[in-house]
C-alpha cells in the first residue's frame, strides 16, 4: 500500500477544561483549556495532482470551498513554498460538524501534515503549526499531536499527560455558533487562571457550559442526562457533551441506556493523536521541528 492509499486519521479532540479569562484589544478571548484527542476520527485520503489543482471528493454538505478548512490548508502550503503540484481530498466524514470535536481543524492538520510529506516539501513541525495557526486556533494542537495544557487564544501549548479514560460523547441535534456565544452579553470573562496541577485535581469546569446550556435546550438534557450517569461535560462552545469513565464497558453500559432521541459514540482518550501514530508507522518519523 502507499501513502496516496491510505485513509489518514483526522481525529477528534475534546476540551477536558476551558476557562475564559478576558478579552483581547483585537477581539480573541484569552484562554485556558486542556486538549485530549479521541479515536474517533474522520478519515481523509489524499491524490497527488500535477495541474496544481485542489479538489475535495464528496463536497461537504454545506459546506462551500471558501470555507473547507482542509481546501484552505492544502491552498496555504502551495501559497507558503510555491509548490506547483495539487491534490483530491477525499473526506470521510465521521466527526459531526460544529460540534466543538475541532473535525475541521483536525481536517486542515491532517491535510498539512500529509501533502507535506506527499508533495516533498520538508517543513517541520514548527513551520507547519505555523501555517496551521493562520487557519485557527485549534489546529497547531492536532499538527503537534499530543494532549497539551493551552493558553493564549489556544496556541501556546504544554505538553503534558493526563489520564486516559473512555468517554461517552453525546451529539445533541442542534449547532452552537462559537461567535454568537463570545459575543453573548452574559458571558463572563474573569475565569480565575490556574495550574495543571489543579486540573489534575479535579479543576475542568468549562464556563461556556451554563450559557450554552441556556441558550440550547438539546445541550442542557444532554448534559443533565449525563449527569445522571457520572458528570456531564461542555467540549468547547459545543453542541457535543461528554461523560468520562474508567472502563469501555463502562462508558457502553451507558450508551446503551440512552433515549431513542439521544445519539452519541464511546471512544478512548489519546495524549497521542491517532494520525501521529499512525504516521510513525507508516513513514517511520513524525516530522521534526
Amino acid at each position: 500500500m502507499n501513502a496516496e492509499e491510505i485513509h489518514w486519521a483526522a481525529p477528534a479532540k475534546l476540551n477536558l477544561m476551558l476557562r475564559v479569562l478576558g478579552r483581547r484589544t483585537d477581539g480573541y478571548h484569552r484562554l485556558q483549556t486542556v486538549f485530549q484527542f479521541l479515536e474517533q476520527a474522520d478519515e481523509l485520503r489524499f491524490q497527488v495532482r500535477r495541474d496544481g489543482q485542489i479538489h475535495c471528493i464528496p463536497a461537504l454538505p454545506g459546506v462551500p470551498d471558501e470555507q473547507n478548512l482542509a481546501i484552505l490548508a492544502a491552498r496555504l502550503l502551495q501559497q507558503h513554498t510555491g509548490h506547483n503540484q495539487g491534490a483530491k481530498i477525499h473526506i470521510r466524514k465521521q466527526l459531526p460538524m460544529g460540534g466543538g470535536l475541532g473535525g475541521g481543524s483536525s481536517n486542515a492538520a491532517t491535510t498539512l501534515v500529509v501533502l507535506n510529506k506527499l508533495w516533498g516539501l520538508d517543513l517541520n513541525i514548527e513551520e507547519l503549526a505555523g501555517l496551521g495557526l493562520q487557519l485557527g486556533a485549534d489546529v497547531p494542537v492536532f499538527i503537534h499531536g499530543r494532549a497539551a495544557w493551552a493558553e493564549g487564544i489556544g496556541e501556546k501549548l504544554q505538553f503534558f499527560q493526563p489520564r486516559e479514560p473512555w468517554y461517552l460523547v453525546l451529539t445533541p441535534h442542534c449547532h452552537v455558533s462559537t461567535a454568537e456565544i463570545f459575543c453573548d452579553p452574559q458571558l463572563t470573562r474573569d475565569a480565575k487562571t490556574i495550574k495543571i496541577r489543579d486540573f489534575i485535581a479535579g479543576r475542568h469546569e468549562n464556563t461556556l457550559q451554563s450559557l450554552v446550556a441556556n441558550r440550547h435546550p438539546e445541550v442542557a438534557r444532554a448534559l443533565s442526562w449525563l449527569d445522571r450517569h457520572g458528570e456531564g461535560r461542555l467540549t468547547g462552545t459545543g453542541a457535543c457533551v461528554f461523560g468520562e469513565y474508567p472502563s469501555q464497558q463502562m462508558a457502553e453500559q451507558a450508551q446503551g441506556q440512552l433515549p431513542a432521541d439521544m445519539q452519541g459514540f464511546v471512544s478512548r482518550g489519546c495524549n497521542i493523536s491517532p494520525l501521529h501514530t499512525q504516521y510513525k508507522d507508516f513513514f517511520g518519523a513524525w516530522p521534526s521541528g
